[in-house]
């Protein structure tokens, strides 16, 4: 039998597993370890299943994670969330839809200092919706801008879904940072235009808030400085060169631990449920991150990558036409699974065909997350849309997913747009 055959049995066996709703991480790991005892001998499998969980462990790159999610669990207890959108609705509350629109630029601001979607969609679910509720917005606006605008979490940096892909690609985890910056800002406008055309189509979708005067607005601005600072430290840093993402995330989690001491938000009880919540949340990820390097040295050996990008780049289609079957294959992936696992999953086999078709591998990390993103309110799964249900209970399943179709089509001309025009990713990677 041959090696590219043992190799799709593997992807098959896979497959079987994770529809019987084996952990992805685990079920990776057994088929690796499988297939690798067919194709190279029981011994080096055992070699490779005991070697690997040490390597990646002591990695100092993938240190980057807990660093990164400890500094999101200190920047959620210190209520940095609710500064940002109080400060965002004292602007915009008074306009029509103004609420919706803040609850977006609030999750920007929050993703920009946690790095994590679901952490941002269920935190800014929690402070907004209420909020929402109270002046009469249409349920399937308000739970429609919270699951969407959670999704920016793992596009803005920094970002969890950059570090992952980063690793497992090789390329620069802080010019991927950069990378983030444009693009999501750009789909946070897209999202805010999705909320105006609403509001101006059904104007009883979003009613206006209260009229603040300037003197609050202004006043409210203090409630930023401290993501503003942490924000500018951590980029600041990796833009010019001070430190490495590594460093710039012990930096982070030092800064966001500070600033939740002196607001006086930091007990013993919230300090050790930081880490108890770092703690669950790296191992979820290591687990996958090491059963993903298992399993991709099977699919290395048994030739799968370099068969696949061989088969794509002889087939007479336009790269183009190649590049849409890939998103196509990810948004419909995204249906079912979670984005990071869909990350650690496809990469080893996609990767390579887009180092054969010459594009940009910066600029396809940027719009994997975006597509990524789509899948994280897609039903049926939708992560995003399960952890809003969570945090506003009163919501229907039925009325979020209604909500999140204007949001969707505004990810979507975020991805051709950075599809024609990939500068809008790769201009800020290139100052460095």
């Amino acid at each position: 039998m041959s090696s590219e055959i043992i190799g799709l049995i593997g992807i098959v066996g896979l497959a079987s597993l994770l529809a019987l709703r084996m952990y992805i991480g685990l079920a990776m790991a057994l088929v690796g370890f499988i297939g690798l005892s067919f194709l190279v001998g029981l011994d080096a499998g055992i070699h490779i299943l005991g070697i690997t969980p040490l390597a990646e462990g002591s990695s100092y790159t993938l240190s980057v994670i807990p660093l990164f999610v400890l500094m999101g669990q200190f920047a959620y207890i210190s209520g940095i969330s609710a500064d940002i959108y109080r400060t965002v609705y004292c602007w915009m509350g008074q306009y029509r839809g103004g609420l919706a629109m803040a609850t977006v630029m609030a999750c920007a601001g929050f993703a920009a200092v946690c790095g994590s979607s679901l952490a941002t969609g269920a935190t800014m679910g929690m402070v907004a919706i209420p909020e929402m509720d109270k002046y009469k917005y249409d349920p399937r606006l308000s739970s429609g801008c919270v699951a969407a605008g959670g999704t920016l979490g793992i596009l803005i940096p920094p970002s969890i879904g950059f570090i992952i892909y980063g690793i497992l690609t090789e390329e620069s985890i802080g010019k991927l940072f950069m990378a983030g910056l444009l693009p999501g800002i750009l789909l946070a406008a897209l999202f805010m235009a999705a909320i105006y055309i609403q509001c101006r189509l059904r104007p009883a979708m979003g009613p206006s808030g209260e009229c603040t005067l300037w003197s609050t607005k202004i006043r409210s601005l203090g409630g930023t400085w401290g993501m503003l600072l942490l924000f500018c430290v951590v980029m600041g840093g990796i833009y010019f060169g001070v430190f490495t993402p590594t460093e710039a995330a012990g930096v982070g989690a030092f800064g966001a631990f500070l600033f939740a001491l002196f607001k006086g938000k930091l007990t013993w009880q919230s300090f050790v449920q930081c880490l108890m919540e770092t703690g669950k949340t790296t191992a979820m990820i290591f687990l996958i991150i090491i059963g993903a390097n298992i399993f991709s040295t099977f699919l290395g050996l048994a030739r799968i990558p370099m068969g696949l990008a061989d088969f794509i780049s002889d087939l007479a289609l336009p790269r183009m036409v190649i590049l849409a079957c890939i998103i196509l294959i990810y948004i419909v992936l995204g249906c079912i699974m979670d984005c990071y696992a869909i990350m650690i999953l496809t990469i080893p086999i996609i990767f390579p065909v887009i180092q054969a078709m010459q594009f940009d591998p910066i600029w396809f990390g940027v719009l994997m997350v975006i597509v990524l993103e789509v899948g994280l309110i897609t039903p049926p799964v939708g992560l995003n849309v399960f952890v809003l249900k969570a945090a506003a209970p009163d919501v229907p399943m039925t009325v979020i997913f209604q909500g999140i179709w204007p949001f969707l089509i505004a990810a979507l001309i975020a991805i051709v747009i950075l599809t024609i025009y990939p500068p809008i990713a790769l201009y800020i990677p290139s100052l460095m």
